[in-house]
């Protein structure tokens, strides 16, 4: 009779045991998660992250704290993310492009296995852009033209990747470009829109200059066509064999657990349904909105790092500023 009850409760602690875990594993969130975007407040990644935030919010029933950590295109955050160990609490929203040529450019603490990729949100809208009453005019053609009659020419660039684009159409064009490093679209919008720069790289913020016509895009880097600016050719209708298409996506640390990864899946493919986010997204920032699984993200990650390797061999290794 004692050993029965013995066992009765071993099985009842047992039982409760397993209980209480997976109520902890269904608990997550419990505390305020932490919403890191790499680049500089006031770009269009920024602008995006802080509604998409808000968003997540309801969703999860916590607060979504939003901290811009930028430099290195993107890397500072990525590396701090990979060392982080709060097991899904802490998320880096940004662009593919950070991870996939990142670690090919130069020495970094991370690499693509080193995350979980829980979702893309966006198409990216990338582009060559430059300003207003340029004495090229606002065509790809043009700009050409001028740079190679004028050495020296100014490019505002962002990320690794955006310089390895230039450096290739450089030595493609037979220019010679002084490249000006800058933080983000909010440190490259006021070189472009004083004339500081000639042209540059936008990830995004040239869509809040739409209707303006304060910073005209030169050339899409986006897979097709940019949505608001459709007679800017594409990398390829231009002549470069280069896919640079980009998506925005959030991203976790590896060993962050398959539920949280799941349930934070869960509240992003809402997001991309909610009407807040459509409207910053579609309407402000002009990026057409999506939702890609983790499988498909990590897939077609895998499938760039591999495009750009082969470009970075054709160029004889990482451009030198």
């Amino acid at each position: 009779m004692k050993l029965k009850l013995l066992g009765t409760a071993i099985l009842s602690s047992a039982m409760a045991f397993g209980a209480a875990g997976l109520a902890q594993a269904d608990d997550f969130p419990s505390k305020p998660l932490t919403l890191v975007v790499g680049f500089g407040a006031g770009g269009s990644t920024d602008i995006q992250a802080r509604v998409l935030a808000n968003v997540l919010e309801e969703n999860l029933g916590q607060p979504v704290n939003v901290v811009n950590q930028p430099g290195a295109g993107g890397g500072v955050a990525l590396a701090r993310l990979a060392n982080n160990a709060d097991e899904g609490y802490t998320v880096v929203f940004g662009t593919s492009m950070t991870i996939t040529f990142g670690p090919l450019s130069t020495e970094t603490t991370y690499e693509l296995d080193d995350f979980r990729y829980v979702a893309g949100v966006t198409l990216g809208q990338s582009a060559i852009v430059t300003g207003e009453d340029r004495a090229f005019g606002d065509t790809w053609e043009g700009l050409i033209e001028y740079a190679r009659e004028n050495p020296g020419t100014s490019y505002a660039t962002q990320t690794a990747l955006d310089r390895m684009i230039i450096e290739y159409i450089a030595r493609q064009e037979g220019l010679d470009l002084r490249i000006v490093p800058t933080s983000g679209g909010a440190g490259m919008a006021p070189l472009i829109l004083s004339g500081d720069v000639d042209f540059g790289y936008s990830g995004g913020t040239h869509s809040g200059y739409a209707d303006s016509g304060e910073m005209p895009v030169l050339l899409s880097l986006a897979e097709d066509r940019l949505v608001a600016f459709p007679d800017a050719p594409t990398l390829p209708e231009a002549g470069y064999d280069i896919n640079a298409a980009e998506i925005r996506v959030v991203m976790v640390p590896k060993d962050v657990p398959d539920d949280r990864v799941e349930r934070l899946a869960e509240a992003l493919e809402a997001a991309t349904r909610d009407e807040r986010f459509i409207e910053i997204t579609e309407e402000r920032i002009l990026m057409p909105v999506t939702y890609i699984p983790e499988d498909e993200v990590t897939q077609t990650l895998r499938d760039q790092i591999e495009g750009y390797r082969t470009l970075l061999e054709e160029l004889g290794g990482v451009p030198e500023d």
